[in-house]
């Protein structure tokens, strides 16, 4: 039984989505997917429009059999950190033969090449990255150009002129990188983005749109129906019921009020050992606050917004402030320990198949539930923290027991 695997946020799962997830298996000749999924708080430094149950539900529904949790603390990281955690779960299981990932232009000879010359981050490479950074650009500009001019160096010329910069070739990349530093055996498989841009925020498509775009339209719409056509069946039914009992849409503005009181009771000092707070971020934070003409979150993040600190960089910054992420549990050291465990989210009685045969692969302990995990697990911790942050924000909470649900709950089962 071949077994692809893909990472996932499916904030919410789309078209675009069933369409990865068709054409991963379809190049692959997988029989099975493994989705490494992360939970209520992402990449771009943003809570999830739908808790992870439902989005997990989502994924099951749509075609995946098997869909375990990346951390919050890889979840919420820059494309290095990102692809690192979800990388070395993939592997961690002993059971994916393959990934695959959307890419820009589907080109994956340039990235290959590049993960190969700079995973081991040769001297001339980082004073390259250096020198960038020094000119005020943000990070993810810096190392594009730097792959390109030190490959240029190297008489590359083809792939020195491939566009690094794109968010998915980035992510890409970083994916490529995990797989090199952690001797992974997967293949890497990419396909072609189709119609829709990651982050793309216009609608240019009938059926596609990104996740952005659909966000976007549920938040300024308020309607379900102007979706409708951009998701399966499957994702309007579980968003159309978790709508109805109040539990979505989700943005960043049930979180202000504990954010702005996590930054007003904290000193400069405190801020500055926060995760993501760097040259001097913490003064600009506590200097802007006192000018804001309101106290919602978007006015907050356009008033610190500069050259340097972009939007995703910031929300990223505003969002280790809010979950109590500090320096110390996020050094590159740490995370390049890697997760000491696989937290099952759910699965489909494929996935049950799978799961049965990582009790001889698997090189992490298996999780179904975070009640039975030893109390050392730091990143399972800092997981039921956030989710149950998550869940005092979410709107119609029935009850306390929500907030534990980390602990109380069975992984999602679809017959």
């Amino acid at each position: 039984m071949r077994t692809v695997g893909l990472i996932v946020e499916y904030n919410p799962f789309h078209n675009g989505h069933l369409y990865h997830l068709q054409q991963s298996r379809k190049i692959t000749e997988a029989d099975t997917v493994v989705a490494v999924m992360s939970g209520h708080f992402l990449q771009r430094g943003e809570p999830a429009l739908l808790d992870k149950w439902a989005r997990t539900r989502m994924a099951l529904e749509g075609g995946c059999d098997l869909v375990i949790e990346l951390p919050v603390a890889y979840a919420t990281q820059p494309a290095e950190w990102f692809a690192y955690g979800a990388v070395s779960l993939l592997e961690a299981t002993g059971v994916v033969d393959s990934f695959c990932f959307g890419t820009e232009n589907g080109d994956l000879a340039p990235l290959l090449l590049a993960a190969e010359i700079i995973a081991k981050e040769p001297p001339a490479f980082k004073t390259l990255l250096m020198q960038l950074l020094q000119t005020g650009i943000s990070y993810p500009n810096a190392y594009s150009r730097a792959i390109s001019t030190y490959l240029l160096n190297l008489g590359f010329d083809d792939a020195a002129s491939f566009p690094f910069a794109l968010p998915n070739h980035t992510l890409a990349l970083h994916y490529l990188l995990a797989l090199k530093r952690l001797e992974g055996k997967m293949e890497p498989f990419t396909i072609t983005r189709e119609k829709a841009q990651y982050s793309q925020e216009t609608v240019t498509d009938q059926q596609i749109a990104s996740a952005t775009a659909i966000r976007k339209l549920l938040l300024e719409q308020h309607s379900l129906e102007a979706v409708r056509s951009f998701v399966p069946a499957s994702t309007f039914r579980i968003l159309q019921q978790e709508w109805l009992a109040g539990h979505c849409p989700i943005s960043w503005e049930p979180f202000t009020s504990a954010l702005l009181h996590a930054i007003v009771t904290r000193s400069p000092a405190q801020l500055a050992g926060m995760h993501e707070i760097t040259e001097g971020l913490e003064h600009r934070i506590k200097k802007t606050l006192p000018k804001l003409a309101s106290t919602q979150f978007n006015d907050l993040l356009e008033a610190l917004k500069t050259k340097r600190y972009t939007r995703t960089k910031l929300q990223r910054a505003l969002l280790a402030i809010l979950l109590g992420h500090h320096k110390a549990d996020f050094t590159s050291e740490k995370l390049a320990t890697g997760v000491e465990y696989i937290r099952v989210l759910g699965f489909t009685e494929k996935g049950k198949q799978i799961l049965r045969r990582m009790r001889s692969t698997a090189k992490l302990p298996v999780l179904l539930s975070a009640a039975r995990a030893p109390d050392s697990y730091r990143y399972l911790e800092l997981d039921t923290q956030a989710s149950s942050l998550y869940s005092l924000a979410v709107p119609g909470l029935e009850s306390a027991r929500m907030l534990f649900r980390d602990f109380t709950d069975k992984p999602i089962t679809i017959e």
